[in-house]
């Protein structure tokens, strides 16, 4: 339930706190006193948008803040999900700055508009005049139908195979795409296939084949410098080798004579194992150069068509091209097992199907089952309420469309008076019949839902006199099971309310501002009776309020 408002800073609203109580609560005040102001700030801190044009101080933020009891609702699951404390006073707050930019908290912590809104939906239900006029819309009558039969399950695992079953349909028209794409263009990705597999790719491909070409095209160069090479360290007279052995044998007496002289001897010997070494490398190397034209022309010929490949598949080096050549690949096989791929998913769309139409089966069932109960539970009411002809037709047909809410369409047909025809609700039900409607409806509704709070905003227009208290009568009922509070200009609604709220203006420091009070008992007459006559008390009026309120 609602427990406390505190409004500051908002429209017409300096700073305003109102503590509600349980039951039945009842809100009064003139045309333009500032109810709607008040709703409108109830709404915000509930999550609706909010603009800069709603601050009434532009140097000050505007703060609403609302606590709800909320001991009796399941809610620790939302609270753990959104990682929020849980209390069971819990309070939202919504704080607009002077920029127009809002913040949302929920005890305290910052939490998005979304966040809010989704919370809101489990703490009140905010009924307006213009939601009246959603009682004729398809999906608000279906929506009753599902409240009563209690589909909510069943609603949810439909909800779950009518996405499984768009995405099982999207991916055989994705197939079926595919496989006409694929056949125009099969025989072109299968020659590009072909001549990237003749390629026969590899990584560092293209540097090996550089590297063997640039050896082939040098082989006589090579050949000269190597057995240049050969000679000079291999010469018999005048050879490298002959002379680091003429100095070894120079320095070999003295390198018992001195550590230094022994070093150098040392360096000398490596020097001319080193100098065998080399030696026998470039005759190793002198035996594998020789020149072979053929094997220059493939070569070439390997690294003119990777550069073909290249300016063809707009790609840099090889390994992009064999990418591209698995991507191909992998193209190819499923144009070439497409046809027992959209077998498959076809057979998957079938059973996708056969699962939804089970389940939309049930929900009709349901639905369909509690029609009577709900006809019977209108029309009953409504004689209470000045319409003792009123007739309910309420038409379910099942349909071979997957909406998003099941199969079904519905139509409520209303009659008002004897021997009349039914018609749809929009033509033959006039805005107060709706409102006395969907009255019922929401006492028929607290009966399936787990609200605690209901918020009614002047649903009694259109009616009067013995009528209006007969409205009355049913939310004082509903408030045995919920907190329903009454927005109204009506003294037969007013008088049953537990609790009696006044909103009204007043001049403060040169600004008027909106102002709401409880009433007590004496207060309570005076602003009933001045329903009844107006600004000027008769005594009529008094005894009148006197007898409503008892």
């Amino acid at each position: 339930m609602l427990k406390r408002l505190s409004i500051q800073n908002y429209a017409l609203i300096d700073q305003l706190s109102v503590d509600f109580k349980d039951g039945f609560t009842t809100i009064t005040g003139e045309t333009g006193a500032g109810k709607s102001i008040i709703l409108g700030g109830l709404s915000l801190v509930l999550g609706t948008r909010s603009d800069q044009s709603y601050i009434l101080n532009k140097d000050k933020k505007c703060i609403i803040e609302a606590e709800f009891d909320v001991s009796r609702l399941s809610l620790t699951s939302f609270f753990n999900e959104n990682d929020l404390d849980y209390e069971s006073d819990t309070i939202v707050r919504r704080e607009i700055l002077s920029n127009g930019k809002s913040r949302a908290f929920i005890n305290d912590s910052p939490v998005s508009l979304k966040i809010l809104s989704d919370l809101s939906e489990y703490l009140i239900d905010i009924h307006t005049q213009h939601q009246t006029r959603s009682l004729i819309e398809q999906f608000y009558q279906l929506e009753v139908l599902d409240q009563v039969a209690e589909t909510e399950d069943l609603l949810s695992i439909y909800s779950s195979q009518l996405y499984d079953y768009k995405i099982a349909e999207d991916s055989l028209s994705k197939l079926l795409c595919s496989k006409a794409e694929g056949e125009a263009d099969r025989e072109y990705k299968v020659f590009l296939l072909d001549e990237l597999n003749t390629a026969k790719l590899h990584s560092g491909m293209l540097e090996a084949l550089e590297r063997e070409a640039e050896v082939l095209q040098n082989v006589d160069q090579i050949e000269q410098s190597l057995s240049m090479a050969r000679q000079t360290i291999g010469a018999d007279d005048i050879g490298v080798t002959e002379l680091l052995r003429q100095v070894k044998l120079a320095l070999t007496p003295i390198a018992s004579i001195s550590s230094k002289y022994q070093d150098l001897l040392d360096r000398v010997n490596s020097s001319l194992i080193e100098l065998d070494d080399v030696l026998s490398d470039v005759d190793e190397l002198e035996g594998t150069v020789e020149s072979d034209p053929e094997k220059l022309e493939l070569t070439n010929t390997q690294l003119h068509h990777l550069q073909l490949l290249f300016t063809k598949h707009r790609a840099t080096n090889v390994d992009e091209l064999i990418t591209i050549r698995d991507v191909l690949s992998k193209e190819v096989q499923l144009i070439e097992n497409i046809d027992q791929a959209i077998a498959d998913q076809e057979q998957e769309c079938i059973e996708a199907k056969q699962a939804l139409i089970k389940t939309s089966n049930q929900i009709h069932d349901l639905r369909d089952k509690v029609i009577p109960s709900i006809v019977a539970f209108l029309e009953s009411n409504l004689k209470d309420l000045g319409m003792p002809d009123a007739k309910f037709n309420i038409i379910l047909e099942p349909t071979e469309q997957f909406l998003a809410n099941g199969c079904d369409r519905v139509n409520w047909l209303f009659c008002s008076s004897k021997g009349g025809t039914f018609q749809m609700l929009k033509k033959s039900a006039s805005g107060g019949e709706l409102s006395r409607i969907m009255l019922v409806v929401k006492a028929l509704l607290s009966r399936h839902q787990n609200l605690p709070a209901l918020i009614f905003d002047e649903i009694d227009t259109g009616v009067s006199g013995e009528i209006a208290s007969k409205m009355g009568g049913i939310m004082s009922e509903m408030s045995r099971t919920m907190q329903v509070i009454a927005i109204t200009h009506l003294p037969q609604i007013a008088a049953q309310g537990k609790t009696h709220f006044k909103v009204y203006k007043s001049n403060e420091r040169d600004k008027t501002v909106v102002q709401i009070k409880a009433l007590h008992p004496e207060q309570r007459i005076k602003e009933i009776a001045g329903m009844l006559s107006g600004s000027v008390l008769t005594e009529a009026a008094i005894a009148n309020a006197k007898e409503l309120l008892n």
